[in-house]
């Protein structure tokens, strides 16, 4: 197979912005394309831009994005070489890509004792703790039935404390305890919800840490075993553990400091045997870096990494999946400029209930510097079965002042009509002097800027 074109035909297990933001790489070079939808995603964007499509099932995603079975059966049909899982929906079952690896598919992602490894919190921190990188104290493990054993673990880690849930994300399956009192009744509590929405009961203790960013690193690893930092991001803006606005590169970190935790990354990678794409997360207070969790996937802020690197990193997913080395070394690794990136949702800017409906007018943004990954278009209907959000819109400039000046223009330059957004909301937040101010933490949005912007 030519090195120029990575696979004949890819099939996105996906939807959505992310979805078209995969066919345009695919296009890059010459790949045929199939996109998978449901009968709610008949008139989607994806579903025209791609050469071909096939429904997989009804609008619930238990149905569609999420039946494993219809996509291979897809990717069967259509003849396609690989599966591209987007982010989101399979895109870190290590199942699935078992799956699609037996079916006899390449499967564009790390391999799945990798995502099983990371995608389990206890077992990531002690591999990241075992690879060098440093971690919030904690239980080292899973919590037992025993209590006097866990009161005892709490207070040697010392109060507040946070119970989380090992198979939890998105913000889920974790809460703050603040003395002894609360705890026994509070893991019971997670453990029900870690049940119920994951499938597994099992939590663990970590310290909390009152006041952190969340600053997470870009890395890129080809099967020859070569990795790179591609630098970090700021995603400290924050609603219900969701983010909403990121940022490339973090404020207030120095040249030392980015090369250290970038190298850390790189071992860690290596050791643990990591191919493609991810992200490792990490909170940082008060000068240190505390891992938190990797994601083995394409992360949706990957855009400003992209703008400041000048790389597309779904290429060099695709790359990578099929066999080719990294063509740059980490010297060649630079950061131009500063690039933020707006999530748009539909939803309410207020209450933020999901605003399902039919987009009547739409009008883009422009310029140099503006990107706008969606898969809007005037009459498009937005169903009411999946993620909120609708579109992202980057801004780059020269310097952080000029990137968010670019992005106030673009924010009022986008007009979306017929549903409800967080347009609003954005703007705001782009207004305030704490966030043009820069390097708040992860609470900074929900409990200091949010209140005021409900008093006005």
């Amino acid at each position: 197979m030519a090195a120029s074109r990575p696979f004949n035909k890819v099939l996105i297990a996906n939807r959505g912005e992310i979805a078209v933001r995969i066919i345009r790489a695919c296009q890059h070079f010459g790949i045929a394309t199939v996109s998978v939808h449901s009968r709610a995603d008949k008139g989607a964007l994806h579903v025209t831009l791609a050469d071909e499509s096939l429904c997989i099932g009804a609008a619930p995603s238990s149905q569609s994005y999420l039946n494993s079975q219809a996509i291979l059966a897809a990717a069967a049909l259509t003849h396609a070489d690989a599966i591209h899982p987007g982010y989101g929906f399979l895109s870190e079952s290590a199942t699935f890509a078992e799956q699609v690896t037996a079916s006899g598919f390449v499967f564009i992602g790390p391999r799945s004792d990798t995502i099983r490894l990371m995608g389990d919190k206890v077992s990531a921190i002690a591999a990241m703790k075992a690879a060098g990188l440093p971690t919030i104290p904690g239980s080292d493990g899973l919590l037992g039935d025993d209590a006097s054993a866990n009161l005892a673990l709490a207070d040697a880690i010392g109060y507040p404390v946070m119970v989380k849930a090992t198979a939890g994300g998105g913000g889920k399956g974790m809460r703050i305890v603040n003395d002894a009192s609360e705890l026994l009744s509070t893991i019971v509590l997670t453990q029900g919800e870690a049940e119920a929405t994951f499938g597994n009961a099992g939590v663990y203790l970590e310290k909390y840490l009152s006041q952190p960013r969340h600053i997470e690193v870009q890395v890129i690893c080809d099967k020859q075993g070569n990795a790179l930092s591609l630098g970090e991001r700021d995603c400290s803006m924050q609603r219900a553990q969701q983010k909403v606005i990121e940022e490339a590169p973090a404020l207030g970190l120095t040249d030392e400091q980015r090369d250290t935790i970038g190298q850390r990354c790189i071992k860690a990678c290596q050791a643990i045997g990591y191919e493609g794409v991810g992200t490792i997360e990490f909170l940082y207070q008060e000068g240190e870096f505390f891992f938190m969790e990797m994601n083995t996937r394409l992360q949706v802020e990957h855009t400003v990494t992209e703008m400041v690197t000048h790389l597309d990193l779904v290429a060099e997913q695709l790359r990578i999946a099929a066999d080719q080395p990294l063509g740059m070394r980490q010297a060649q690794i630079q950061c131009h400029g500063h690039a933020i990136e707006c999530r748009i949702n539909a939803e309410d800017p207020v209450n933020f209930t999901p605003s399902p409906g039919t987009i009547t007018a739409l009008t883009l943004p422009g310029g140099l510097g503006v990107r706008w990954d969606s898969h809007l278009y005037q009459g498009y209907q937005v169903p009411p079965y999946y993620d909120a959000m609708i579109g992202k819109l980057i801004t780059w400039g020269s310097s952080r002042n000029c990137a968010i000046t670019r992005m106030r223009v673009a924010l009022n330059e986008l007009v979306i009509q017929g549903i409800n957004t967080n347009i609003p909301l954005l703007k705001r937040i782009l207004a305030d002097d704490g966030f043009v101010q820069g390097a708040q933490p992860i609470d900074y949005l929900e409990h200091s800027l949010l209140p005021n912007l409900t008093d006005k």
